[in-house]
């Protein structure tokens, strides 16, 4: 298929003949012309609908629902974006993020002979002729989440930033290789500010996903070298990351400031509170 971004009535056209979506109902909102002027993504502008699958169980096609199809319709991969289980520091290194943001794509995995790309327009790959030269490596496509790829691709680019400002005031050579390693900031044995603002970076992200997995518990343990923070997700406890103790040490001081508590006492336990707000 030639080089092109994905159209709102191609879309609809290709739901109708797969038997998703009625053809009057379709019809009928491709003559609102409104909906053509925008430029937000055509399964964005679908999901706001909340139409119902012709196809039994008769889901709801929301974003994940239209992904999914878009996947199956292109014959590309279709990857859920779990940042958990996304090396930032090597992902945000493959392209800059101005690269990035004018392609809509966000690369998700780096292996020795791959890199793995996620996209919602699965017609448009002359970026891939650019930049498969320059990594020297396969570049697979898979089709995620236009919202997720947009979101992740500020946040992950970031938090790689906030990684980076505090390598560089820990003094630390070498580089990061995942928020679970924490680009070995533990190293310099540096006493890092709780109010630094690569920490409270660093803290806001653990809390945020912390919130979207559901988790009941935050278990923050420390180690002799790298402690370990957990999620407890339905009852069951996950190790989500290692992280060197200097920074550990940092986090926790900067929790125990939010929730009011004694940032010196480290033996008699503390209870504190403290409250979050979100865009949502």
């Amino acid at each position: 298929m030639t080089e092109h971004s994905l159209t709102l009535p191609e879309i609809i056209d290709a739901l109708v003949a797969d038997g998703l979506v009625d053809a009057e109902q379709a019809s009928a909102f491709k003559n609102e012309r409104r909906h053509f002027t925008t430029e937000t993504h055509p399964l964005v502008t679908l999901a706001e609908r909340r139409w119902k699958s012709l196809q039994p169980p008769h889901k709801i096609l929301d974003m994940e629902a239209l992904t999914q199809w878009l996947a199956v319709w292109s014959g590309l991969d279709y990857l859920h974006i779990d940042p958990l289980k996304i090396d930032f520091s090597a992902v945000t290194s493959v392209m800059s993020n101005a690269y990035a943001s004018r392609f809509r794509i966000l690369p998700v995995q780096v292996k020795l002979d791959e890199v793995v790309i996620a996209t919602a327009e699965p017609f448009q790959r002359n970026w891939e002729a650019e930049i498969q030269p320059i990594l020297n490596k396969k570049i697979r496509r898979v089709i995620a989440n236009p919202q997720d790829i947009a979101r992740y691709q500020v946040e992950f680019y970031n938090l790689a930033k906030s990684v980076k400002g505090a390598q560089a005031k820990g003094d630390v050579t070498g580089g990061a290789s995942n928020f679970e390693q924490l680009v070995e900031l533990g190293k310099s044995n540096k006493q890092f500010d709780a109010n630094d603002q690569h920490i409270v970076t660093i803290v806001d992200w653990l809390w945020q996903y912390a919130f979207e997995q559901r988790a009941s518990d935050i278990h923050v343990e420390p180690r002799r070298d790298a402690g370990i923070v957990r999620f407890r997700i339905d009852g069951v406890l996950h190790q989500v990351y290692q992280i060197p103790m200097a920074v550990l040490n940092a986090m926790t001081s900067r929790i125990k400031i939010l929730g009011r508590m004694d940032v010196v006492e480290k033996r008699r336990p503390q209870d504190g509170r403290l409250k979050t707000r979100t865009p949502d």
